[in-house]
């Protein structure tokens, strides 16, 4: 909890300019289209008009994230202690390399940096808003993507601890969900999605 207070407190505070979060994007644009991983745009656009996609897409991105973690950690605390652990300290050395990335290198999301691309998530639901309130969110923390990298150390932790076919299933499937709904949501390109899972 704690590591929690600090990590938003410290992310909350450490907003880079506009420009220079902007100027920091398109820099990140121009790498994935030397790599070819220039897909944000056309995988939005060509599902943009489903809504039962975008709606499923904006649920992934607001309820797989802080309240999967919050009940895994619950889950592992009581049951699998070794695990919880090793969870724990994995969440909090890979938020202190995020916030050193947010602090240094401030990002501007697809959704910011006009791109032409729609913040489904803002647009279609406000439990987003109360579980991350702006007071405490950096607008240009893009870059790596913690939601990717956070349920992806939840999904290896849930697999090692789990005793069912079904919640190891739920494991494996979180980080790739995950994935697919930051970029779908603007919230992240594909090159953040990356990093944030190295």
């Amino acid at each position: 909890a704690g590591g929690v207070a600090v990590y938003f407190g410290v992310r909350g505070q450490t907003a880079g300019s506009p420009e220079t979060a902007l100027r920091h994007a398109a820099d990140v644009v121009a790498v994935e289209q030397a790599l070819g991983l220039d897909m944000e745009r056309g995988l939005q656009s060509g599902l943009i008009h489903q809504e039962s996609l975008t709606t499923f897409a904006n649920w992934i991105y607001v309820w797989g994230h802080w309240p999967a973690i919050v009940i895994t950690f619950i889950w592992l605390a009581v049951r699998v202690r070794p695990v919880f652990r090793r969870l724990r300290d994995a969440m909090l050395v890979s938020g202190l390399m995020g916030l050193c990335v947010y602090i240094t290198y401030p990002v501007a999301p697809p959704r910011l940096a006009n791109m032409g691309m729609v913040d489904t998530v803002a647009e279609q639901s406000g439990a987003y808003r109360v579980l991350q309130p702006p007071a405490l969110v950096n607008q240009y923390a893009a870059m790596p993507s913690l939601h990717v990298g956070w349920d992806l150390l939840v999904g290896l932790a849930v697999l090692a601890a789990a005793g069912s076919w079904a919640v190891r299933a739920v494991g494996a499937a979180m980080p790739l969900l995950m994935a697919v709904a930051t970029v779908l949501t603007a919230n992240h390109y594909v090159l953040d999605v990356l990093v944030g899972a190295g």
